[in-house]
């Protein structure tokens, strides 16, 4: 089994590596730092059949599409490569906006115009897009990465129903708040928060069961639900009270 998984360096990329870690499975980790790849590469070489790295920034689309040619088809992609601006009251800069839709929306893309016409000959693969909870209810201190992870989710469906006739199965995961790079940016109470590791069990369980959409915490999920059925003048008051 060949696995490609990007934002593999550190966080919860790393964490699917370790996890998905076995003596069939022919790893393939991207990321931009090298040096923490090579450190990732040397834990897990022994537990895995193969353990490829790729270190390439994402939003340098020419290169990485280079780099992803090589590598052939695969059978399972973990599109997890994202970053965040952090929750802030502050108008973004145009520039931060356009880096994070480059690396959130755009690098997907970028990768699987590379990988689709591989995995249609092979007539098989399972493509994961790490989505957010946070792409079902934009909070204003978090509206570039919300927004971000709400084209995501139309991506991604419209990449499920293009490619099912040519057997390929599309997830889209909505996690909330997880322990990682991302999180730690943040400077408030994170309800539910997990840590790394059960964070990334949960999404492994739901992508082993070949489920197509998986929203968790359920607690969390269901409050984001039950908002979006209230009123919008209901919902402006509970969002400025929170904020």
């Amino acid at each position: 089994m060949k696995i490609l998984i990007t934002g593999a360096s550190s966080g919860i990329g790393a964490e699917f590596a370790r996890q998905y870690a076995s003596l069939h499975v022919e790893l393939i980790l991207l990321a931009r730092r090298k040096e923490r790849l090579q450190n990732l590469q040397n834990e897990l070489q022994s537990k895995c059949k193969t353990v490829t790295i790729i270190s390439v920034d994402v939003t340098d689309f020419a290169l990485l599409q280079e780099k992803i040619k090589v590598i052939g088809a695969v059978d399972l992609l973990i599109l997890n490569a994202g970053i965040s601006l952090g929750h802030t009251q502050n108008i973004p800069t145009i520039a931060d906006f356009q880096n994070l839709y480059n690396v959130n929306v755009l690098a997907n893309h970028a990768i699987l115009e590379v990988l689709l016409p591989k995995l249609q000959v092979q007539k098989s693969g399972h493509i994961v897009f790490i989505s957010s909870l946070s792409s079902l209810f934009t909070m204003p201190s978090a509206k570039v990465y919300a927004s971000s992870k709400r084209a995501l989710n139309a991506y991604a469906e419209g990449i499920r129903y293009k490619y099912a006739k040519d057997g390929l199965h599309v997830s889209i995961l909505l996690p909330g708040f997880i322990k990682s790079e991302l999180t730690d940016k943040n400077d408030f109470a994170m309800p539910f928060l997990l840590e790394t590791q059960e964070g990334v069990q949960r999404m492994k369980k739901a992508i082993d069961k070949g489920k197509r959409f998986y929203a968790f915490p359920l607690r969390f999920y269901l409050i984001i639900r039950f908002m979006a059925l209230l009123p919008s003048a209901l919902r402006q008051r509970i969002v400025n009270y929170l904020h």
